[in-house]
């Protein structure tokens, strides 16, 4: 029999993946509606409310974390360290994950979707469409991972919970960081936390469940 306390990270799991796929699809079923409008307008108004030349130049540098370069950088960077340490399984499993899932789910969704980006006040300018907003979903995808992997192999509680609360804020400050430059709509920013949320935990069970057949 499966023990208690299995059957409550079992259902955990389950409540976090059903209420990410349903704050995903609310939000993809909604773009024109009052409620998504009431939700963006106030938020952009707020955070665009705070742009300085200065503040521009750390988002600048904050949002470089969760791009395509940056994600790709810190990636192969770790995954070429963890290899090295000899945690093979776990490097390939962060390469493949972040491949995968900011790169081409990321890609699939925003297709899907079509979602066009804001048009109210641009810092910087970007193409492609807006929902899901790829560095949220990515760097939830990268940061997200680094945070399982961290629980694998470090010792140290504190270490964890570090690592944790850094992993948190950093993807926060990513997402705010697509606001303030006007590129995205804080509904795209949630919508990508969801998405790259759901990503992680699946590939984590993927992970496990690889791991339990090469001890067969």
């Amino acid at each position: 029999m499966m023990k208690r306390q299995t059957i409550v990270q079992w259902l955990f799991v389950l409540l976090v993946l059903s209420f990410c796929t349903w704050i995903f699809f609310e939000i993809a079923g909604h773009f024109n509606q009052a409620e998504i409008r009431h939700f963006d307008l106030p938020i952009i108004s707020f955070v665009q409310g705070n742009i300085s030349g200065r503040l521009t130049s750390v988002m600048l540098a904050v949002t470089f974390l969760g791009s395509v370069k940056g994600a790709a950088a810190v990636t192969l960077f770790l995954s070429l360290v963890l290899w090295i340490k000899k945690y093979r399984t776990l490097s390939l499993y962060l390469a493949v994950s972040v491949a995968l899932g900011a790169g081409v789910f990321n890609t699939i969704l925003k297709y899907i979707f079509k979602r066009q980006r804001p048009d109210i006040m641009r810092v910087v300018q970007e193409t492609g469409y807006s929902f899901p907003s790829g560095h949220s979903m990515g760097s939830m995808i990268l940061y997200g991972c680094l945070v399982l992997i961290l629980f694998r192999i470090a010792k140290r509680r504190w270490v964890k919970v570090a690592g944790t609360l850094f992993a948190l804020l950093l993807v926060l400050a990513i997402g705010i960081s697509r606001i303030y430059l006007g590129v995205h709509y804080p509904s795209d920013v949630a919508g990508g936390y969801a998405a790259g949320l759901v990503w992680v935990i699946l590939s984590a069970l993927a992970l496990n469940l690889f791991e339990r057949k090469l001890k067969l």
